[in-house]
């Protein structure tokens, strides 16, 4: 029991050191990063860290879990686990003004796992970034009137990272969760990315140099996986 309990603390602790990393990686990231600090001051940090918070927390830390959860009903022992080189690396290039959040992994082992559960598996974080970005456009086209208001930039920073999210772990790049998706199910993967993409283009107008920086970002993300997780 005691054995078990300090598992789940260590999971809770390196999930929660993971989400802090990237909230203020990303927030120097926002701000322009390290270049940019003699323009930006002190409130302006202190007011931008709740927003990405609500943000990065809603769009990481549920993928994550749903990755562990349906891990755990096929039978399998799942747990998000830190790298210390990859949140180095996540501090490093948000202080320099641009994002590789490589803060950890969910981790799983399985005995048995069929190509179909490891695809559901994968599937399952970025539908659940979906889901977030869903009901963030739904609060958003409530808040309609107070769009500018703190918490209407909250939502609408949301919306904005839980696309980007679900877009870039659907890239067909190995470990992002799109390589086992196309191995299990190549419609599913091909029409869940291209609506994934075809919302991502209109509600963040990410322009193509955008794109191609994310799958500059997953290839080095692949590249050194092998070496840090």
């Amino acid at each position: 029991m005691m054995r078990e309990n300090s598992r789940g603390f260590g999971e809770i602790r390196d999930i929660v050191l993971a989400d802090l990393v990237l909230v203020f990686a990303f927030s120097f990231t926002l701000l322009g990063g390290v270049f940019a600090v003699g323009n930006v001051s002190l409130n302006e940090l202190a007011a931008l860290l709740p927003i990405v918070a609500i943000a990065v927390t809603l769009s990481f830390v549920l993928h994550e879990l749903m990755h562990k959860f349906v891990a755990q009903h096929y039978g399998a022992i799942a747990g998000f686990r830190t790298s210390y080189s990859g949140l180095m690396i996540t501090l490093f290039t948000g202080f320099l003004g641009f994002l590789i959040g490589i803060p950890g992994a969910t981790m799983i082992y399985a005995s048995h796992f069929t190509k179909r559960e490891n695809g559901i598996v994968s599937l399952a974080g970025p539908l659940t970034n979906f889901a977030v970005f869903a009901a963030s456009l739904a609060v958003y086209a409530l808040l309609a009137p107070a769009h500018g208001s703190y918490l209407g930039m909250a939502v609408s920073l949301t919306l904005t990272i839980s696309i980007l999210l679900a877009f870039f772990n659907m890239l067909p790049i190995f470990p992002l969760d799109g390589s086992k998706v196309l191995a299990w199910n190549k419609p599913v993967y091909f029409g869940t990315l291209a609506i994934i993409f075809v919302l991502m283009m209109i509600f963040t107008a990410l322009p193509l140099i955008g794109i191609a920086f994310m799958l500059i970002i997953a290839l080095m993300f692949s590249l050194m996986y092998r070496h840090i997780l």
